[in-house]
């Protein structure tokens, strides 16, 4: 497991189920997320883009706005912020949808374990480190 400081990570975690919102915000707590700010839609989401995220763990299945819609908001707003599409559905095409709209990853709510957030979360740290 990492230390806690080696996480310098803003994280938005979206997701319109209370007990999924609970359970994901435990478990990026537990791998050492500090900086983590949590919403219920969409909308909230978007409207808090200006304290700059480097990871947003998206929904898909959200109402009034899809995370498919909001992951291109997010796009729209700054390409650079990683977005992980989360969905309960394991369908073939929605996750290539949502790479092709600019997803990061696509993770199916099943396989979400502390163990997975941290693979996601620690590519995105070895990709941040490479010089550009």
């Amino acid at each position: 497991m990492k230390s806690k400081s080696e996480f310098p990570f803003c994280v938005f975690l979206v997701d319109d189920d209370p007990f999924c919102r609970q359970l994901y915000e435990y478990h990026l707590k537990k791998i050492g997320i500090k900086d983590l700010y949590v919403f219920e839609n969409g909308q909230d989401c978007l409207n808090s883009l200006v304290l700059e995220p480097d990871l947003i763990l998206l929904d898909h299945y959200m109402k009034p706005d899809s995370g498919l819609n909001v992951l291109i908001d997010i796009k729209e707003y700054n390409p650079d912020i990683f977005v992980v599409i989360i969905s309960g559905q394991e369908e073939v095409l929605l996750p290539v949808i949502a790479m092709e709209s600019g997803a990061f990853d696509y993770i199916v709510k099943s396989d979400i374990t502390e163990v997975r957030l941290l693979e996601v979360i620690d590519k995105i740290q070895a990709i941040r480190q490479q010089p550009h």
